[in-house]
């Protein structure tokens, strides 16, 4: 973790101060992988242990569940709250831009995908499915603190892993804590991992001497 802060604190030291307020990114440059082949391609959720620095907006589109999804969720979509939205593709993006992380009941899931499909679907905010009757509180809390790491045809992953509310410390822990996570999924492991950088939105990039 030490390699990490350092490299953190560089970069933080390097970037001058905003007026708004910047995240946290992290990338790493793979090596050794053919980015043609789909086992070379990754698409993972990984939480992070100290969060995400920010308010996670959540919807969830509810049946059996509606009751405690109102309890813990930001907004509540029912049945027919989805079966109006179809083909209201102004009402739906202005949701997908609103709202950060998306859970669904699964029996409800072929008609999202139907009826939303078409605009959650190119963003990469389909919903996550949901049991019926299921205990939601911890899905909802670790939705809070997921983020979304997916390759396509460059052999670099991209992960925000906090936002400069949050201390050194807290953002060494989470990038840390994503590249195990991707290093494990990785064929040979840290051996397939060229060079890990670190930035805030603004700031130059400084590398994690590993």
């Amino acid at each position: 973790m030490k390699r990490f802060l350092n490299a953190i604190q560089k970069a933080k030291s390097e970037s001058r101060e905003r007026k708004f307020s910047q995240t946290w990114d992290m990338s790493i440059e793979l090596r050794g992988m053919d980015m043609k082949k789909p086992e070379s391609k990754l698409n993972l959720e990984v939480p992070l242990p100290e969060g995400r620095g920010k308010d996670i907006k959540i919807i969830f589109i509810a049946d059996s569940l509606t009751e405690d999804a109102k309890r813990l969720a930001d907004k509540v979509l029912t049945k027919p709250d989805i079966e109006k939205l179809s083909g209201k593709k102004k009402e739906i993006r202005k949701l997908a831009t609103e709202y950060d992380s998306w859970l669904a009941e699964a029996p409800l899931m072929p008609l999202v995908g139907k009826a939303l499909g078409m605009i959650l679907a190119p963003r990469g905010q389909m919903p996550k499915p949901v049991p019926p009757k299921a205990k939601i509180d911890g899905l909802v809390s670790l939705s809070r603190r997921v983020v979304k790491i997916k390759t396509k045809d460059t052999p670099v992953v991209h992960a925000p892993v906090g936002t400069d509310k949050m201390t050194d410390e807290q953002i060494a822990k989470n990038a840390l804590h994503v590249f195990n996570m991707v290093s494990e999924k990785l064929p040979k492991g840290r051996n397939n991992v060229k060079s890990v950088h670190v930035k805030l939105t603004m700031g130059k990039s400084v590398k994690v001497e590993l």
